[in-house]
């Protein structure tokens, strides 16, 4: 990997490319640092408050720690990302938006626009539900007699405050969509990345502190080995979605010769690779996303009834019910993902118009039926993988708040879960095949010049 980035780093269009994107993740994370006004939430930041959830700790993942402060970039990628998933599935459920997409270039520009409008959307409504959470906690500034705003000063502080956050999410989702024209990678996968890689110094910082309250020096005992065996799963989890990653299953296929004039065609054998993780992280944040959808209506809500506060209890990682419903989700998801990449019927068509067969299978539907059987097996394979990577953190704090040796509970929260860690890999892996193949279309360019 490294060895693609110092030789990418060598070719000069490459080389700006790169520096663009680093420019955008540098803007990025001074706006995720600057405060918004008219909010004093200090230096510990607001998931030091019992009420903060797993879902404002998925929020502050995702955002790099943004959303712990309030900054500019609170509401970060977030908004746009379930804007998407959104707009994909209208796209299967409504003819209109699907017949939109098969217009080719001009149709996706007519769902990027509208991505971007149900974009802001949400991102209103994220950052009011987020404004009405930090009223009620008392974040707010106060006025100089020590009370809260009232009248038209209520009003303006709330119309600064959403109308930072929207802006915030507005002018990420334009720099995303910079790299995406000007630099190297994904636009929104490169921010996401930047913001979860911002938050691995913490991470680290927080589980060798020596401080008995938070690190492992002064606890002794059990803690020794549970802080490096940490480290140590962080970096099999890393090695095992890299081979998940370039797993994949080949179907052959067998091309019949053909005489044209003098020459012969085909005759070759080749095979149609399915990747096992086909749909990527993607079932992950879907899943993700849906489990945030109750906790962001319980910020609307100051005081919950008990029946309330049972339902809303259900999606925080702690619950059982919590890891029984992510788990139905990332497979179900998993399954939709698929469905809308692959079509088996038009892959057995196309295989025929090529004079291709699949060994002992015949053509047409029976061709159809086997790369369906195949699919679905595959993305159940796909779908159980990625389970075991994203339920095995909430799966590991579990255990580990089981144990309790001389009145000192050994709980340790792998803050760095495995939503983070598919998006890091993933990224990471793609960028670096971007920049591979860019390098190999420019050697194929300079040979034949």
């Amino acid at each position: 990997m490294l060895k693609v980035i110092v030789n990418a780093w060598k070719i000069p269009e490459l080389r700006k490319k790169m520096l663009f994107t680093l420019l955008i993740i540098l803007i990025f994370r001074v706006g995720a640092a600057i405060p918004v006004p008219f909010l004093d939430i200090g230096e510990a930041g607001i998931l030091t408050d019992a009420s903060a959830g797993t879902f404002m700790e998925y929020l502050s993942m995702m955002t790099g720690d943004a959303f712990n402060y309030g900054t500019i970039f609170a509401m970060s990628i977030t908004p746009y990302i379930n804007s998407s998933i959104i707009m994909q599935l209208l796209t299967v459920a409504i003819p209109a938006l699907e017949r939109l997409s098969k217009e080719g270039e001009e149709g996706r520009k007519k769902i990027a626009s509208i991505t971007r409008y149900v974009t802001i959307a949400l991102g209103l409504i994220q950052s009011t539900a987020y404004y009405i959470y930090l009223k009620n906690q008392g974040y707010l500034i106060k006025s100089v007699d020590g009370t809260a705003y009232t009248g038209f000063w209520m009003v303006f502080q709330a119309f600064v405050i959403i109308g930072t956050f929207v802006g915030g999410t507005a002018l990420i989702m334009w720099l995303g969509e910079r790299i995406n024209e000007k630099g190297i990678g994904n636009g929104i996968s490169m921010i996401l990345f930047a913001g979860i890689i911002s938050r691995v110094p913490t991470l680290l910082a927080t589980l060798y502190s020596p401080d008995i309250s938070v690190g492992y020096m002064a606890r002794g005992g059990a803690y020794y080995v549970l802080a490096p065996l940490a480290g140590i799963i962080l970096l099999l989890m890393i090695a095992y979605i890299v081979w998940m990653d370039n797993s994949e299953r080949r179907i052959p296929v067998q091309y019949a010769k053909r005489v044209v004039g003098r020459k012969m065609y085909g005759g070759q054998s080749t095979h149609i690779p399915i990747k096992v993780n086909m749909s990527g992280v993607m079932p992950v944040i879907f899943a993700s996303s849906i489990l945030s959808l109750p906790p962001t209506i319980e910020l609307f809500i100051s005081n919950p009834s008990d029946g309330l506060t049972t339902f809303f209890g259900i999606f925080k990682a702690d619950h059982w019910a919590y890891a029984i419903i992510y788990f139905v989700l990332i497979i179900a998801f998993a399954y939709f993902y698929a469905s809308i990449q692959y079509n088996p019927i038009e892959m057995a068509n196309n295989i025929r118009k090529n004079s291709g067969a699949i060994p002992g299978i015949r053509p047409g539907k029976p061709t159809s039926d086997y790369i369906a059987k195949i699919l679905s097996r595959i993305t159940l394979l796909g779908a159980l993988l990625l389970s075991v990577v994203a339920l095995f953190p909430i799966i590991f704090s579990q255990v580990t708040s089981l144990i309790t040796i001389s009145g000192v509970n050994y709980a340790m929260n792998i803050s760095l879960g495995g939503t983070s860690i598919i998006i890091l890999v993933g990224v990471a892996l793609e960028t670096v095949k971007q920049l591979e193949s860019q390098m190999m279309m420019r050697h194929y360019k300079g040979f034949l010049d």
